[in-house]
């Protein structure tokens, strides 16, 4: 990598200074990836099916989600930074909760009346609709089956998407707890937790690739959040090199069949990921949507597939995505101007002053 090349790139900090940044439209063609990638296995129940399974070990959607956790990393640090935890805590729970919550409720009452086997009192009556609801917003389960809702689709689960959260929320208070101890600043503690990270996911790689995936999981989303908030903390310092982005590029493909693979895949899309979000080399032409319909997708692409699959079984992946797409946008529209922008003004009034777009990450 050419070094003259690496210190005449713009540094982190001198990029968040700038009017514009692709966060916006990064988020949403994320949470599309998400739906395009889901097309697949809903269609058949196999999750290999799905785009860059088999070439790159991980789907198009694991893929999206590894740049969410990116960018929320990233954002969410500077938040707390900005803020303080009262604010923070205000400001996150306000991101998240109301349209999750509208989300569950659409799609266990009406979604899953409409499409249920059951009468519809009947459905109403059931422990299980009960059972969905609570556990999906208490817990994140992703596992929960309505009654009667999707009984002959190979996933019997009306909202796929919603089991990242737990680890978002859990990233989210690993931020508070550090805020509060003074260490979030510390840029020694983050590259400290960005290598044990590190080597906790190659050692994993390396003593037991055959481990289950929830622990790899457990240590990948974590692992990536933390690399978008040491380039938050170290902003000062961090630059946005192309060339580095190629470079981490070039060392995964050299890495693939080792144990170091998914340790450089990762920490290479996140630095990439927040490249194309921050570097002035894109962000001239950058645009900036008005609504941010990142989180609408990313709740309602599932359960609306799902639905289309259980009405016309037959029909092939690449014929339901066009009309999932379209469906899933007017959904997120919705939701963006009927709960999430409205919480958001509720979010500025509650903190007595107008809040930043850059600092309001969309959660995966």
């Amino acid at each position: 990598m050419s070094v003259p090349a690496f210190m005449n790139a713009p540094t982190v900090s001198a990029a968040i200074e700038q009017e514009r940044n692709n966060f916006t439209l990064i988020r949403l063609l994320l949470a599309l990836a998400v739906v395009v990638s889901h097309a697949f296995s809903v269609t058949t129940g196999i999750v290999a099916d799905e785009p860059l399974a088999v070439p790159t070990g991980f789907t198009l959607g694991e893929h999206a989600v590894n740049g969410f956790f990116a960018i929320s990393g990233f954002l969410v640090t500077m938040s707390f930074d900005k803020r303080g935890w009262l604010d923070y805590t205000i400001a996150r729970t306000l991101r998240i909760a109301p349209g999750l919550i509208v989300a569950v409720l659409v799609v266990a009452l009406l979604l899953g009346g409409a499409m249920t086997r059951l009468p519809f009192a009947e459905y109403l009556e059931n422990a299980g609709l009960s059972r969905f609801i609570v556990a999906t917003l208490t817990t994140f389960k992703t596992n929960i089956a309505l009654p009667g809702v999707f009984a002959d689709n190979p996933f019997k689960f009306p909202m796929g998407t919603v089991w990242t959260l737990k680890y978002e929320v859990l990233c989210y208070a690993g931020v508070l707890l550090l805020g509060l101890a003074g260490l979030l600043r510390s840029r020694i503690g983050a590259l400290v937790l960005v290598a044990g990270l590190m080597i906790a996911m190659a050692s994993l790689d390396l003593l037991r690739p055959d481990a289950p995936k929830g622990l790899e999981t457990a240590i990948r989303l974590p692992l990536i959040f933390a690399v978008g908030g040491a380039l938050y903390v170290w902003r000062g310092r961090a630059r946005l090199s192309g060339v580095l982005v190629l470079a981490l590029a070039f060392a995964t493909w050299l890495s693939a069949d080792t144990f170091f693979y998914k340790t450089l895949l990762f920490v290479g899309s996140a630095y990439g990921v927040l490249w194309l979000a921050l570097t002035p080399l894109l962000t001239r032409f950058a645009y900036e949507p008005r609504a941010d319909l990142s989180y609408g997708t990313y709740l309602y692409g599932w359960p609306i597939q799902q639905s289309l699959h259980a009405l016309w079984p037959s029909a092939a992946a690449i014929t339901l995505l066009a009309p999932a797409l379209a469906i899933t946008l007017a959904m997120a529209a919705l939701s963006w101007y009927l709960v999430e922008k409205p919480a958001l003004a509720l979010k500025a009034r509650a903190l007595g002053r107008r809040t930043l777009k850059t600092i309001e990450p969309a959660a995966p």
